[in-house]
């Protein structure tokens, strides 16, 4: 599909939360590799709290004001980046990424190994894999992969007596 850059990114609210609840449930439903841990209310539940801590920018879209996306990021930190499936592969997770990019110098995130599209989706914004986990330090207890984003140094930085 072709990218939707008509999108509006914006600062959650409190009344996105369903729909990101949603889309945590919808990933989690949509791959059979990953277990049922919570309720959609559990899901909607921490959608809420992740907006409440000011961590959530959600993609809009341009007619209806319908949430296509979001990432919640505390600094450096991507605790999640879901898109809804009808608005996947259309550029909402790489505009999502690119405004992270903007406000941090570096970005870290884990994401599973058995989740093939995400590795690369992040490979392909420019993440590289710092390490890996045994699934001890997740709650599903599945093996997982510790990305890391670093803006890249200036020319002039790099050139010495500038």
């Amino acid at each position: 599909m072709s990218p939707d850059l008509s999108s509006t990114l914006r600062p959650a609210c409190s009344l996105d939360a369903g729909a990101m609840g949603a889309m945590i449930s919808e990933a989690v439903a949509a791959r059979a590799w990953k277990p049922r841990l919570h309720s959609a209310a559990e899901d909607i539940a921490h959608a809420d709290a992740l907006i409440a801590r000011g961590w959530v920018t959600v993609a809009e879209a341009p007619e209806g004001g319908t949430v296509t996306g979001f990432l919640a990021r505390e600094g450096g930190y991507v605790h999640a980046l879901f898109i809804a499936p009808g608005w996947q592969r259309r550029g909402i997770g790489r505009a999502l990424i690119a405004r992270a990019k903007t406000e941090s110098p570096a970005l870290d995130l884990w994401t599973f190994t058995a989740n093939t599209a995400a590795r690369r989706f992040y490979e392909g914004a420019g993440f590289a894999e710092i390490e890996r986990g045994n699934g001890s330090e997740n709650e599903e207890g599945l093996p997982d992969i510790h990305y890391r984003w670093t803006a890249p140094a200036s020319a002039a930085a790099k050139e010495p007596g500038s």
